[in-house]
């Protein structure tokens, strides 16, 4: 009887851990997937935030050196864009550190062409505002794709950190996913 007692204690047991082992993987699958959807949201995001520079660049309300200007560091932000197949393998859930160093000179652009005087000149001009208005949403949109992006990456690094997950190698052989580091600082102008 005695026996029966410890065998049962030890299949109790295991299939414990046997469950939470499995639902610590399932959890750390479902905060991969959240983390590839984040980096997804996060690259749409600064697609549309340098279509719409590229879009005031070239309206003309601008004068010419800070279209030139703006046109090329959006520019240098679309070619990390369209290369993203290329770039895929390297980022590993997040934005290589090439991308991420034209990502902060188009925020840096921005915040060196639109001064405030700078924006109320383009406001002036018809479609002006709709251009600069366009231009700060899709700034505001990128600094809150990062945010949710840097926060699934917590997310997931607090999870891979667990000595079970360590120990029995849950997450596999993914990389260790990264916070996003780059300057994604929208122009600090009031009449935005």
């Amino acid at each position: 009887m005695r026996v029966w007692f410890w065998v049962m204690l030890v299949v109790a047991v295991l299939a414990l851990v046997a469950w939470y082992l499995s639902y610590t993987a399932a959890r750390l699958d479902r905060l991969h997937a959240r983390l590839e959807g984040s980096v997804s949201a996060l690259d749409a995001q600064l697609v549309r935030r340098a279509e719409a520079v590229m879009e005031l660049a070239h309206s003309g309300v601008l004068d010419p050196a800070s279209s030139m200007l703006l046109a090329q560091a959006a520019t240098g932000s679309l070619d990390f864009a369209d290369d993203a197949e290329v770039h895929d393998e390297v980022r590993d859930f997040g934005i290589d550190r090439e991308r991420a160093t034209a990502e902060s000179a188009l925020s840096h652009t921005l915040r060196l062409t639109l001064t405030p005087d700078a924006v109320r000149e383009i406001e002036t001009h018809k479609g002006g505002l709709a251009l600069t208005q366009r231009v700060q949403q899709a700034g505001q949109r990128v600094v809150l794709a990062r945010a949710f992006h840097d926060d699934a990456v917590r997310a997931v690094r607090r999870v891979r950190a667990q000595p079970p997950v360590r120990a029995f190698r849950l997450a596999g052989r993914t990389t260790m996913p990264k916070v996003v580091d780059f300057d994604s600082d929208p122009p600090a102008i009031d009449s935005f």
